[in-house]
């Protein structure tokens, strides 16, 4: 089943309607042709918990991203960064928007289930009347902790950019590193439309790496 999934987007884009889409059988028996609808149907269950959990996972990163970039807009000083940072939200809104949509056409839920400190954000919990310092453990790989972001909020000029590339250069190796670690699952990834969006993840962050690390160099 999992290999179907593979050849779905090639069978549908690419040939006519009246061009038959092969099934491949099991070790020694025929493929079979099966209707489009029907290879849709497996194209959404060609997945796995793994894949699941990186969806989800990957939801809750990207709104960290998202919030840092709202920060730049009020707080940065450098007009190329701001520019970066507006193409950096604005992919990464889009791409939360497909990661949903991928989740909900395969009836899972787009909320993180061990999610239990908001998304990386500021920290407002309290004890006994007095508010607890921040944490310095982030949610996930790559993400800021409460207390990183708590340091952004609270900078301007020249020195919330330094401190916003060097996090963003973190939060994109952040989630280079998680597609390394769901590739490293058995079956996962086979998807196709999760198997393009990680390519695309590896892609676009890599250079936008790159990017953030000459601005840094300019600063």
């Amino acid at each position: 089943m999992l290999l179907v999934a593979g050849l779905i987007a090639v069978a549908l884009s690419c040939a006519p309607q009246t061009v038959p889409i092969f099934q491949p059988g099991a070790p020694g028996a025929p493929s079979r042709v099966i209707t489009a609808g029907e290879a849709l149907e497996l194209a959404r269950t060609s997945f796995t918990e793994d894949d699941v959990g990186f969806m989800q996972h990957m939801i809750v990163h990207h709104a960290q991203a998202v919030e840092m970039v709202g920060l730049l807009e009020t707080r940065g000083a450098n007009p190329r960064l701001k520019l970066l940072g507006r193409r950096i939200a604005l992919s990464q809104e889009a791409e939360m928007a497909l990661m949903r949509d991928w989740l909900t056409e395969r009836g899972q839920s787009t909320d993180m289930p061990d999610m239990h400190a908001g998304h990386g954000g500021m920290d407002h919990s309290a004890h006994m009347g007095h508010a607890m310092p921040a944490s310095e453990t982030p949610l996930m790989t790559g993400m800021l902790s409460p207390a990183q972001m708590q340091r952004l909020a609270a900078a301007q000029g020249a020195d919330f950019d330094r401190l916003f590339l060097t996090g963003m250069i973190q939060h994109h190796q952040g989630a280079l590193d998680m597609v390394a670690e769901l590739l490293e699952h058995p079956n996962a990834a086979q998807d196709t439309m999760l198997s393009d969006f990680t390519t695309s993840v590896v892609a676009d962050q890599s250079t936008e790496i790159l990017r953030m690390q000459s601005l840094l160099s300019d600063l």
